[in-house]
């Protein structure tokens, strides 16, 4: 078994570092982040120590994201976002920089200035084919 004594997530989850938490079960803690983008910026983060969501178990995973909704409304109503964004980094070239599963929640108004906006591309004839056929191979 890895040792994770230097996770900070796993700290925070086991209370070794305090944190502004909003919710928590057995399997989950959601704080504020203390680097917002925007008041209200929660993470939510399972207790036990999963690296991204390839590590962790559908029904663990279910059971963390059950509160999702709820969060959701609760910031909206708490900060009043029109929206919310929820982000989720799995690996550093998608901007993990701390290695533990965590989802983002971030509250969001018009004219916010944070500037996350999809940059919309298109496939070549016959590249959505091929990129579905290894996407397809590779879920077995």
């Amino acid at each position: 078994m890895a040792d994770h004594s230097d996770c900070i997530f796993c700290k925070i989850a086991s209370g070794k570092i305090p944190s502004a938490r909003v919710w928590s079960s057995d399997d989950a803690v959601a704080f504020l982040d203390v680097s917002p983008l925007a008041e209200g910026h929660t993470l939510l983060i399972p207790r036990r120590h999963f690296t991204d969501l390839r590590d962790v178990p559908a029904d663990v995973l279910a059971r963390i994201l059950s509160v999702a909704p709820k969060l959701v409304g609760a910031l909206m109503n708490a900060t009043g976002a029109t929206g919310v964004n929820v982000l989720q980094n799995t690996g550093a070239s998608a901007g993990q920089a701390v290695f533990h599963l965590h989802f983002h929640f971030i509250p969001r108004v018009e004219g916010d200035g944070l500037g996350f906006r999809w940059n919309a591309g298109s496939y070549p004839s016959g590249r959505a084919d091929e990129v579905l056929a290894a996407v397809t191979a590779a879920m077995v």
